[in-house]
């Protein structure tokens, strides 16, 4: 896994083979930060992030790299929770933080509020359809802050109230999400 642009560009770290994550391609990771840097997001505002399912942590490791100023990974599997954690010791930014837990009990517990939430779950996942309202109706979306899907091509949210873009890179497909605050609703 390597880190595309940002502070810790070219960084690399190796993910052990026997990993079950599917990490985003760096075609669609490029794509994806291209997007957001140009169209939704300001990172020179150092906006905060929730990483769910954070696999290898390499979409946590490109919002750090690009100055976020704070990103919180969410991992359930203890040994990818455990390849995050290292990655996160050796990288020494006290702005990331990585928590063990089921990323559906974390949305019930946690208080916090995120200027990006992305999500990257398994795309077998038979919850997937789920995320989008759990997610913007848990009050963890700052105003105007951006829910982002990562998904296959079999899933589809053109219907889904809040959806604001689609883009796809080969299999991997980004859905966003925005609740618009009402002052901009007109």
């Amino acid at each position: 896994m390597r880190v595309i642009s940002g502070k810790y560009k070219h960084r690399h770290f190796d993910v052990p083979r026997s990993f079950k994550a599917r990490p985003t391609t760096d075609f669609a990771k490029e794509n994806l930060f291209n997007i957001l840097q140009n169209v939704y997001v300001d990172f020179g505002d150092q906006p905060t992030v929730l990483d769910l399912f954070a696999g290898t942590g390499s979409m946590s490791l490109e919002f750090l790299s690009r100055g976020c100023a704070k990103v919180v990974s969410v991992e359930k599997d203890r040994r990818h929770y455990q390849f995050i954690s290292r990655v996160a010791q050796e990288i020494g930014d006290k702005a990331w933080t990585v928590a063990m837990a089921d990323v559906f009990k974390y949305l019930q517990h946690c208080h916090d509020r995120f200027d990006i939430i992305f999500a990257d779950p398994p795309y077998a996942l038979p919850t997937i359809a789920d995320l989008p309202p759990i997610v913007l109706q848990s009050g963890l979306l700052a105003d105007d802050g951006l829910f982002i899907l990562e998904h296959g091509k079999t899933n589809n949210f053109a219907n889904f109230p809040h959806l604001i873009d689609h883009r796809e890179y080969g299999s991997v497909n980004f859905s966003f999400f925005q609740l618009q605050n009402e002052e901009n609703n007109g």
